[in-house]
């Protein structure tokens, strides 16, 4: 059996995030059907690097498959799936790792961004986050630095989750400008818990609006209780950027 890492990107705006389920369309189903249909593979299953929620875009997932023989060649394979697929996903490349390799679990580094805009622009502002030109980017940079000496991020979690921990290693939680009206937070980590960067950031931003101070986001952090935090910032303006690996675990590019 020979393993593969299949790299996408996806518009969430259709689906019901990334994981199948009984009740709406996910990119996981769209992707697998994809799969199972140009390999003429029914079983083949793949396993994504993480979830992302619904309406939350992915520049970069990380799949795996198994398949009983070695593919030939990838970029024949990347053609035919891509034509296959809806236009709101998209394969980038597909690598050989080793048959034991996970997505999810071998993976050492997530990067997500959250992307918001202080201008309003009619045919801009679909995948970001609009708010007011008032808003202190500065006041939420020292709040965000707070969140490298955490270790569980309860606080930001979604609730009654079936986790062992919510304990994160956050290594970069900053925003940064991205030219005259456009800013981004980008926050990368070992693990994310369920609905954590949307928390964050919705929290962050009471920050910014100057309804809460560095205190109090602190004690927020401290308080490992998410009710304490503010509500989820809008899905629409989240995307996975990035998943790091070990180089060991790949073989060779196809």
């Amino acid at each position: 059996m020979q393993r593969y890492f299949l790299y996408c990107s996806y518009k969430g705006s259709n689906y019901h995030g990334w994981q199948i389920q009984p009740n709406g369309i996910s990119v996981q189903e769209k992707l697998t059907h994809c799969l199972q249909t140009v390999l003429r593979c029914k079983h083949l299953e793949a396993v994504g690097a993480g979830r992302t929620d619904a309406g939350v875009h992915a520049e970069e997932m990380v799949v795996h498959f198994d398949l009983e023989d070695r593919l030939a060649q990838s970029e024949a394979l990347v053609e035919k799936l891509n034509a296959f697929l809806p236009p709101d996903i998209a394969v980038s490349k597909i690598l050989r790792v080793k048959s034991d390799a996970h997505a999810r679990f071998d993976a050492l580094l997530r990067r997500y961004e959250y992307r918001v805009t202080t201008r309003k622009d009619v045919f801009g502002n679909e995948a970001k986050l609009r708010v007011k030109s008032t808003i202190d980017f500065k006041k939420m940079n020292e709040a965000a630095q707070l969140l490298l000496k955490v270790e569980d991020f309860t606080s930001f979690s979604k609730l009654h989750t079936d986790v062992k921990t919510n304990n994160c290693r956050v290594s970069k939680a900053c925003w940064e400008a991205r030219g005259t009206y456009d800013w981004s937070f980008t926050i990368e980590a070992d693990r994310f818990l369920r609905n954590m960067v949307r928390a964050i950031v919705g929290t962050l931003l009471e920050v910014g609006k100057g309804r809460m101070s560095l205190t109090d986001f602190q004690q927020v952090i401290e308080a490992k209780d998410r009710s304490r935090a503010a509500s989820s910032a809008p899905a629409k303006a989240l995307f996975l950027m990035e998943v790091q690996y070990p180089a060991s675990i790949f073989e060779s590019e196809l």
